[in-house]
This record gives structure tokens, sequence and C-alpha cells, in this order.
């Protein structure tokens, strides 16, 4: 690796980190309801909101309702983006959709209503030629503050069962919601998406440009019937018409808004078909960087958030050290990965061997400018968080690049992930972790002053094991019945990674993909709709369960027998934890998948 390379992701890491407890502390304020300085602007749209709502903010919520409120308010986010896309072409406002772009498929409107519902955004259609500016904006844009506005909420909700003590209520959920959005997520997208608009991201509600071309090009395209649907031969395969032209449309739109949040929100979709590799919507070398730190920035800072909440700042430190230790390590073995390329392209030499590396690395598939550190790392950062955005297909990586990314969302989401939901995975870690220790040295185990007992275990099991049961089981379906090998374009192990990347993504709440499968079917669409669904609630729902129980125990004083939780001996121990569940449970998958691949690449050398 190159000294540039190393200090590009160093000046990442440091920047990342150090704007960490200034905002920590700010998101703690805000959670506490403690003065600060946006309340004085804030505040009375805050109040004007609970009584639009019929909101009472001083009346708490027991566990049970808070989970309630937050699956009924979810499920009606659902159903408004899913009747938006089927409607979206009888609607009356063509000035928001000027390219009158047809009405979506039931399957696809469910995978993508439940997409953005769930803070996965996984997209299986193309942004420019599928959605209008509508649906972009009044659909998937409000679905991407009000789901991470979700998680943040279920994770201050968690946070206050290690607060209180001897109670029965851990907040309210449409206070914890609507503080969440009005006071985090609206001003920091509302300052970020004024920024990447200065650097060139498009923000217009303009009809595409059609521009002329230096020259003449050829292309192929399915051959549509009179009903506009594609015409296909006595195999079921498409009907390719050859076509060539001199113009090409420049689709444009409200882009940096929805770019904003979709970052900082840990959501990742799209308003283009290829993301944030697209010139659009991540134009330079600056608004790559601050799109990548926004990714990072709240799950980050939520660490020390949860330290001041709980009185300790020390706690949120540990956490945040633990998830950076194992991020830190991955993005250098991806790097190393991509910058070794493949040998099997190497070019030979005089005397007719294969060099042992790939010239330039392995820059298929990535924007030249970028390269490959600022692919790797950003590949990294995306699948650390459940965010899912890209700047390079994934699906070109090396198989050890390729597996970092899959294998991080194996961990469950849980190295910084998805804004609140990744910091209450990392916490139920940790509760697993201190469970051990006090099994080693037979003690109850304790976790900030609560006794973690079999209710809370039975609890942090289920959320352990939900994400990789959909994982693994989808995915054994999927190479089980043809329709589901039917949409595979590669053979061999690098199509059993992409179904495996797929539901990797999908059940744990991340959104990226391996381009090679086309998952656009209505299989994949119901399939993936349900692993999205059952992983975010499945884990959402058992952590509410876990904070109704906690807060209503006491605080049990530090004793001798007491394991600290903010030691570099915890850190480790947090680290195995993690570590030892991931490789546990999907070693054998990745065996199949991504290693197989290694090996063969490395065979063929």
């Amino acid at each position: 690796m190159t000294g540039n390379g190393i200090f590009q992701i160093t000046l990442y890491v440091v920047i990342l980190l150090a704007l960490a407890k200034p905002f920590g502390w700010y998101m703690a304020r805000i959670y506490e309801g403690a003065p600060i300085g946006l309340n004085r602007l804030l505040a009375p749209f805050e109040e004007m909101i609970y009584r639009v709502c019929g909101v009472s903010p001083k009346e708490e919520m027991r566990w049970t309702d808070y989970a309630i409120a937050m699956l009924v308010f979810n499920l009606l986010g659902v159903v408004a983006v899913f009747a938006l896309q089927r409607l979206q072409s009888y609607l009356p406002m063509n000035l928001l959709n000027p390219q009158h772009l047809p009405s979506i498929s039931p399957d696809s409107s469910f995978n993508t209503a439940v997409s953005f519902a769930t803070n996965t955004n996984w997209q299986g259609y193309s942004g420019e030629t599928t959605m209008s500016y509508l649906t972009q904006m009044l659909g998937l844009t409000v679905q991407n503050f009000v789901s991470a506005a979700t998680g943040m909420a279920v994770l201050v909700a968690f946070t206050r069962g290690f607060i209180r003590r001897n109670a029965d209520t851990i907040g309210n959920f449409w206070v914890d919601l609507t503080r969440s959005t009005l006071y985090i997520l609206l001003p920091l997208s509302l300052i970020l998406a004024l920024v990447l608009v200065g650097q060139g991201v498009v923000q217009n509600f303009s009809p595409y440009q059609t521009v002329k071309r230096a020259e003449t090009v050829g292309y192929e395209q399915p051959k549509l019937g009179e009903d506009g649907q594609p015409l296909k031969n006595a195999d079921g395969s498409p009907v390719m018409e050859k076509l060539t032209t001199k113009e090409q449309i420049l689709a444009t739109g409200p882009a940096a808004s929805q770019v904003a949040i979709k970052q900082l929100g840990t959501n990742g979709g799209g308003f283009f078909n290829v993301n944030s590799a697209h010139p659009f919507e991540n134009p330079t070398p600056l608004s790559n960087f601050l799109e990548m730190l926004a990714i990072l920035l709240i799950p980050a800072a939520l660490c020390h958030t949860f330290g001041t909440m709980v009185g300790d700042p020390r706690q949120g430190w540990a956490i945040l050290f633990a998830m950076t230790l194992i991020f830190v390590a991955l993005v250098f073995i991806a790097v190393l990965a991509e910058q070794a390329g493949n040998p099997m392209l190497s070019p030979l030499s005089v005397d007719q061997s294969a060099s042992s590396q790939q010239a330039g690395g392995n820059m298929e598939g990535k924007e030249t400018r970028f390269g490959i550190v600022n692919s790797a790392l950003w590949a990294v950062v995306t699948t650390a968080a459940s965010n899912g955005s890209v700047n390079a297909m994934h699906d070109s990586f090396t198989p050890i690049g390729g597996m970092i990314a899959m294998w991080l969302m194996q961990l469950g989401e849980v190295i910084y992930g998805g804004v609140g939901s990744g910091l209450y995975g990392m916490i139920v870690y940790a509760i697993v972790a201190v469970f051990v220790a006090g099994l080693m040295i037979g003690r109850t185990p304790e976790y900030l002053g609560k006794k973690i007992e079999a209710y809370e275990m039975k609890m942090a099991a289920i959320v352990l094991l939900v994400p990789p049961l959909l994982v693994l089981g989808g995915t054994s379906i999927a190479v089980l019945v043809e329709v589901g090998k039917a949409s595979v374009f590669n053979p061999g192990a690098h199509g059993f990674s992409e179904i495996l990347y797929a539901f990797s993504s999908a059940g744990n709440n991340n959104g990226s993909a391996f381009g090679g499968l086309s998952a656009n079917t209505p299989f994949y669409n119901v399939m993936l709709g349900l692993a999205m669904l059952f992983s975010r609630y499945w884990l959402a729902v058992p952590v509410l369960a876990i904070a109704g129980s906690l807060v209503a125990k006491k605080i049990v004083p530090v004793s001798p027998g007491t394991l600290p939780t903010h030691t570099p001996l915890f850190v480790a121990l947090l680290i195995g934890t993690v570590l030892l569940v991931g490789a546990l449970t999907f070693v054998p998958a990745l065996a199949l998948g991504p290693v197989v691949e290694h090996l063969q690449m490395i065979g063929l050398k």
C-alpha cells in the first residue's frame, strides 16, 4: 500500500473520531430534552407537530406500547410508498413526472416500499427510468428520514433501560422520532445538500436533457411488442434489436436533497441507477469524502451519545474503539486485495510467464476519479454501516475484497451499523459478552449496573439468530429452485456469491448488491422483501423487550466481582464475541463462494 493510500484512510478515520464527541454530546442533549442552540428556533415547530398529531409529549410508554407505535407507523410508511408507486402514472402532477414514467409492478413496488421503510434501501430498479420526481421525494426521501429516525428512537429507548430503575416506561416513540428528525437529520441534511450542490450535484425539477454526441454509438436493447413489454424468443430469452444514436439523454432531478439524507441516515438508495458512482450524485473527490464521512458520522457519534446518557462516556468509547479496530483492519485487507489485482489478468513478461501482479491493481468497475483506495474504503464504509450506497461495482471486486464487504454485513451490521440499529446491535453483543464472562467466573453477569438474566439472553439470542436464519435460509431456497438460479448470469462460485450477497444485504438491512444478479423478478422481490421486513422488526422488538425488562430493575452497586466494561480487556472480549459469532455462522457459506473463487483465481495464476 502506498503512503498516499495510508494517508487517505488515516485522514478519514481521524476526522470521523474527532467529530464523534461534539456531535455525540449534541445528540445526548437533544434526547435528554436539555437546552441546546436549536431549541429556540425549532421548539415551536416541535410543539406544532405534537398538536397536529394529537400527541402528548409528556405521556410515556411501556415497551409494548412503544413497539406497537413503531410497527404501526412503519406499516403506514410501507403502504404509502407502495400506493405512490402503483399510482405514479395516474397522479395529476406532470410537473413532478416530466418523463411520464409508468406505474411500477406490484412485486417491485412491494420490495421498494419495504426496502425504504426498513432503512435497507435495496434497489431492484433503475431510479432515473423508474421513479418520478414525486415518488423520489414524497415516497423515498421521506422514508429516508423517518426510517433512520425510527432506528435512533429504538436506540434511545434501549438506552433508557440502563438509565432508569424500578420504572415501567421507556419514553415516547413520537417524541423520540420527532426529535431525531427535526433536530438532527433535517439540519444536517440541509447543510450537506447545500455543500453538495456547490460541488455539482444536481438539484432541479427540469425534464431530462437531450444532448448531441460527438460520434454515433451503436447498442442493443430488448425489442418491445405492441403492449410495451419485451418480446421473447422460443427459449424465453429477450429478442434484441440493434440501434444507433447520435443523441444522449441526461437524467437530472432533485438529487442533492436525497443524496444528503441517504448518506446521513445510512439509507443508501441512489437517485440514479449507478448510485454514488454517477457524476451527478458524486462529482468530485471532496463530495466523495464528505458523503463517506456522512455515512458513519451519526453511527459513530451515537456511541458517545450512549456513554453520555448512561453517565459514563468511557462505555461509549469502548464500543466505538471496538468498532473502529475491526473497521480499520478490514479496510486495509480490502484495499490490499484490490491493489494486488487479479493474477489471471496479469500482463505476460518477455518469457511469456505471468507476472505476479495485475498492472495498476483491480480497476475493473471503479471510477478513475476515485481510484482503488477510495473505492475500497467506500465499500467497507457502506457495508460497515447499513448504508448500501456504492461508488464502485462490488461485483467487480476481487474475491477477498468482495468477501470483506459481504462479511461486514453478515456480522449483523454492528461495526458502526445503521443509525441507531448498529449501536443497539453492538450493545446486544456486549450483553452476550458479559454473560459469557459471567459464566467463566460463576457470577450473575451485569452490564451498566443491570443484571443480565435469562429473559435478556433469550431476547439477545433472537437478535443474533434471526439475520443468519434469513440470510442462509433465503440463499438455500434461491439456489435450490429454478426461478432463483435463472437470475444468475455468472456460473460457479461467483454466481453463488451473488445470491449470498443479496440475502446478506437484505437480511441485515444494508441494500448494496453484487450487480450480476438480476434481482428485479417476482421471486427475488418477494423473498428479499420478506427478509428485509423480518430482519428489521424481529430485531427491534426484542431490543425494546430487553429495554422494558432492564428499566424495571434496580441498579446493582459495583463490587470486586463486577466486570469493568470500559477497559481494553472488555474491548478485546467484545471484538472476539462479534468475530466468533460471525465466523462460526457464515464461514461454511463463504467457503462455497468467495473463498473458492479466490483459490480458483490464484490456482490459475
